[in-house]
């Protein structure tokens, strides 16, 4: 299934490029951008075996650059910092358990753009990389002596799981508004990561044998600036 989606997306990127490849403008002038951004993240891990999990807020922040050399098309290349993991959610018990998982995360996007010389609306798409800086675990439970929990469910070995893999790659894609004023751009954009790979081991006498792989959505605002005029 993950190999699919890889190859999906290759497809469509591939599709991409050679359609606007047939509308290149002689009279485009190219575009280099530099910016920051910062933003909120809403992430979530999908686990298998199962576990339920709250809507929690981290945060996203980075620099991004994007180089537009034809029309309607672009791509860019970011490198951000954000917060992922999970916060569990106790249906029967009055715990707390979040565990924040730092990355800092590199995509390479397509960026498809429309709109007037003032107001654009966009599609970005591509692969991202991530590598693990560091994690937080904040409980109101001791989590090396665990209590008794009335949802049989539970999966107490999660606790003290340490990752596996310091590495996480997947697809990211997003869509947004930004405002042009001269050199100085103000970009609006929601973005969903879909990982492809787990953050903890997969084999069959592994804890979660199924899936333990990053999800979430981003919400950011940019400053960008055109350098190329």
């Amino acid at each position: 299934m993950k190999q699919r989606l890889v190859i999906l997306l290759c497809a469509l990127l591939s599709g991409c490029v050679l359609s606007m490849a047939q509308v290149r403008d002689p009279n485009f002038k190219r575009e280099l951008l530099l910016g920051v951004k910062g933003g909120v993240s809403m992430p979530s891990v999908a686990f298998s075996p199962n576990i339920e999990q709250n809507t929690w807020l981290g945060y996203t922040a980075g620099v991004a650059l994007r180089y537009t050399e034809e029309k309607l098309f672009g791509l860019i290349v970011e490198a951000n910092v954000t917060q992922c993991g999970w916060d569990e959610y106790f249906e029967y018990d009055p715990y707390q358990y979040r565990r924040t998982l730092t990355y800092l995360e590199i995509p390479f996007l397509t960026h498809i753009y429309f709109g007037s010389n003032t107001v654009h609306g966009f599609v970005n798409l591509g692969p991202q990389l991530g590598v693990l800086l560091g994690e937080n675990r904040s409980a109101n439970f001791d989590t090396h002596n665990l209590p008794s929990f009335r949802n049989p469910n539970t999966i107490k070995e999660s606790y003290e799981l340490p990752v596996k893999n310091i590495f996480d790659y997947g697809i990211t894609g997003g869509l947004g508004v930004e405002l042009r004023l001269n050199r100085n751009i103000l970009v609006l954009e929601g973005r969903y990561y879909f990982g492809l790979g787990d953050i903890f081991g997969n084999n069959k006498a592994d804890v979660f044998y199924g899936s333990s792989a990053n999800r979430g959505i981003l919400v950011s605002l940019s400053y960008m600036f055109n350098v190329s005029k």
